[in-house]
C-alpha cells in the first residue's frame, strides 16, 4: 500500500512538473505536511543539496522520501512515479509536434502555461524565503549574497562553496 500511494502522490507532482524542479517545491511542501515522509527543515536541507549537485530536485527530493519511507523499493518507485509522466508527456508532444510542422494547438497550450509555470516558481521562491530567513545572520547573508551576485558577477560555483563555509562557519 506505501507504494502505490508513494507512487500516486509522486506522480501527481510529476505531472504539474512543466517548468522544472522549482514548480515541485511547493508540491513537495504541501507533501511535507500531508505526510511524515520528511520536514519542511529536511525539504530546505534537499533543495540547498539539490542546487549545488548534479540531478533535479524533484527527482533527489522522491528518491529521499520514497527511500526515508520504503526502503531502496519505496525510493525507486517514488522516483519512478515522478519521471513517468514527464516521459510520457514528451514523447506524446515529441510525437504531435514533429507530427505538425507549426504544432499550433500544442504550442498555443505550451504558451497558456506559461503563467501558471511563473506562479509556481514565485510561490516556491517565497516559501523558500520564508522557511530560510528566519534571523538577522540569514537575512544578511541573503542580502550581502545577492549583492556580491549582482555586482562581482563571479562563477556560480564561487557562490556555492562561499555560502557551504558561511554555513559551516556560523552552524546555520
Amino acid at each position: 500500500m506505501i507504494y502505490a500511494l508513494l507512487f500516486w502522490e509522486f506522480f501527481k507532482i510529476g505531472l504539474t512538473a512543466i517548468g522544472g524542479g522549482m514548480v515541485t517545491i511547493p508540491f513537495l511542501l504541501d507533501l511535507a505536511d500531508k505526510y511524515d515522509w520528511y520536514t519542511k527543515g529536511e525539504l530546505m536541507d534537499m533543495i540547498a543539496i539539490s542546487e549545488s549537485t548534479p540531478g533535479p530536485i524533484g527527482v533527489n527530493m522522491a528518491t529521499y522520501a520514497g527511500y526515508n519511507t520504503a526502503g531502496i523499493w519505496g525510493g525507486i518507485v517514488a522516483t519512478l512515479g515522478l519521471v513517468l509522466p514527464s516521459l510520457v508527456v514528451i514523447i506524446l508532444i515529441a510525437k504531435y509536434l514533429f507530427a505538425k510542422e507549426e504544432g499550433g494547438f500544442l504550442r498555443q497550450a505550451l504558451f497558456g502555461i506559461r503563467p501558471a509555470v511563473l506562479a509556481l516558481i514565485l510561490f516556491a521562491g517565497w516559501e523558500l524565503a520564508r522557511l530560510s530567513l528566519i534571523n538577522w545572520q540569514s537575512v544578511l547573508i541573503a542580502i550581502v549574497s545577492f549583492g556580491l551576485i549582482r555586482w562581482l558577477k563571479w562563477h556560480p560555483i564561487v557562490y556555492i562553496c562561499l555560502a557551504a563555509v558561511i554555513g559551516i562557519v556560523f552552524e546555520l
